[in-house]
């Protein structure tokens, strides 16, 4: 590491992580944070030309500590940053060895998705649809008929094809086949999938586009990219319209999307193309429903069940 300061190695790390593995900007600005709390000098980075490998190491080994007060899953994320930083440094012969493999990254505990039931998406896409009524008759196409109505199809989006809330806050009309019900969809490190929509939400967009502030734009939700914060909170407040007992957020609607499609029968590698996930690991923690499942079949209909009361 003699040739170059280490600003320099860090700056070129970023930039083959955004040019070459094609990261999102919200990786990057990850990434970015990490080596910067990992590596800084108190407000300035440490530029030394002669820093050697061990001082490397030990300057990890004192974030490592420094990070120590964080959640399992923070300390997770930023040590794997470190780890994937000490790869490339070693892949492009700038270390002599591997330093990511001297780090020990904590485990985190497997969490179950948290996901909502169909009865509940079906309580809260009815509660949508009413309010939609309601305002049509106080006001015909007022702009709040079109909020609502755009609200109502995030939602629908979201369950009905499984998206990440960035993903469907991007979507543009051009994106949407409308017979074969299709979506591409453009997803994490720009890599594009096809996802084949419920026909209930299809009309829903096509209705959509009918309305004359909808129909101008190339995007679905507004002239431009819809905020996600944006997306959360109309997502929030649906699931409160609906009187759900649980605070809603989209990816529970992507997790429940997941879960519901396994319970119906579809395959972890179908699920994992519906997803966009780039790992079969990544989707097999929707199995758990196939336990909870048996769980509740065995509760219902096995006879040692249904014969308890006489074997006490």
């Amino acid at each position: 590491m003699a040739t170059l300061i280490l600003s320099e190695i860090i700056t070129n790390y970023l930039k083959y992580q955004e040019n070459v593995n094609s990261c999102s900007p919200q990786t990057i600005r990850a990434y970015t944070l990490d080596l910067a709390q990992a590596f800084n000098n108190g407000s300035s980075p440490r530029k030394a030309k002669s820093l050697s490998e061990t001082e490397l190491l030990e300057l990890s080994r004192e974030a490592l500590l420094g990070w120590g007060p964080l959640s399992l899953a923070s300390r997770n994320r930023k040590t794997a940053t470190l780890k994937s930083f000490f790869r490339w440094l070693f892949e492009h012969s700038i270390t002599s060895a591997d330093l990511g493999s001297r780090l020990v990254c904590p485990k985190v505990p497997k969490k179950i998705p948290h996901f909502i039931s169909v009865d509940e998406v079906i309580a809260v896409l009815k509660t949508a649809s009413r309010e939609i009524e309601i305002e049509k008759e106080k006001s015909h196409g007022s702009e709040k008929v079109g909020l609502l109505e755009k609200q109502r199809a995030l939602f629908s989006i979201l369950y009905g094809g499984g998206l990440r809330i960035s993903e469907a806050c991007s979507l543009k009309w051009s994106q949407i086949h409308f017979e074969k019900r299709s979506l591409l969809i453009k997803g994490k490190g720009s890599k594009e999938r096809i996802a084949i929509l419920p026909a209930f939400v299809m009309d829903q967009l096509s209705s959509l586009k009918k309305t004359s502030n909808s129909f101008s734009s190339d995007f679905i939700f507004q002239e431009k990219t819809l905020n996600t914060r944006i997306g959360y909170e109309w997502i929030r407040q649906l699931g409160i319209k609906a009187g759900l007992m649980n605070p809603l957020h989209p990816h529970a609607l992507r997790h429940s999307f997941a879960t519901h499609m396994l319970a119906s029968g579809a395959n972890l590698r179908t699920l994992q193309s519906l997803l966009g996930h780039d790992s079969l690991q990544a989707t097999e923690k929707y199995t758990h429903l196939s336990v909870d499942q048996l769980a509740r079949t065995i509760e219902q209909t096995h006879p040692l069940h249904k014969t308890k009361r006489f074997l006490k």
